[in-house]
């Protein structure tokens, strides 16, 4: 049976939730994630804030910019937010306004956990459904499971910061191919759902620019 893994934000780092994953059989892997703080598959990541947390990023105006990316770089992106919900210092139409144009502009679900111990129990929970939907798990350098050809297109694609497995098929089976993409102007980029200016100008650098050795 495959076993369980997930990739965490090195900077997100939580003793409690990584004792929590390991004790319950989860394979983890730390390292410095473009968006997100918990890689499930290649379709799930979460981003962990505690209430201050999540207080302070809607206060910031930083909340909305990082679940841009979350969305435009996965299927099925989710905000987990720890603590106990009565320690909300906002007020309370400010909450509930703010989860709600979270669900409806960028289609994230929002998650309530208690603390930390919760958080590994619901991730623990999501890697199973996760495998047990036969969803393609996340591998690491090394693994001895075998790619497709496309498989292996798709991730190039994908790792290119903001793309993601979503964005990577979309652009794939418009262009075709990896070359294509590379080809292609901005404006064509463009044309594809999620895609900006900016994120246009990131792929065209990513996979035609010039390598500029430091």
């Amino acid at each position: 049976m495959e076993s369980l893994s997930i990739i965490i934000d090195s900077r997100e780092r939580n003793d409690t939730i990584i004792d929590g994953l390991r004790s319950a059989g989860v394979l983890i892997k730390e390292a410095m994630l473009p968006v997100g703080d918990y890689a499930l598959s290649d379709r799930v990541c979460i981003e962990r804030k505690t209430i201050q947390d999540f207080e302070s990023s809607i206060i910031n105006g930083r909340l909305f910019e990082q679940l841009a990316r979350l969305h435009d770089a996965y299927e099925c992106p989710m905000l987990l937010i720890e603590g106990d919900e009565k320690l909300h210092r906002l007020h309370g139409n400010v909450i509930n306004g703010t989860i709600a144009s979270i669900y409806i502009d960028y289609k994230i679900l929002v998650v309530y956990t208690s603390d930390p111990k919760g958080t590994a129990e619901i991730l623990h929970y999501l890697l199973k459904h996760e495998l047990d939907s036969k969803i393609s798990l996340l591998t690491y350098k090394g693994s001895a499971r075998v790619f497709t050809s496309d498989q292996y297109k798709e991730r190039i694609v994908g790792n290119i910061p903001g793309v993601g497995p979503l964005i990577s098929k979309r652009l794939l089976e418009r262009f075709g191919s990896i070359r294509a993409i590379a080809n292609a102007s901005t404006e064509e980029l463009m044309a594809i759902d999620k895609i900006g200016e900016a994120k246009a100008g990131r792929i065209r650098d990513a996979l035609s620019g010039e390598y500029n050795k430091q």
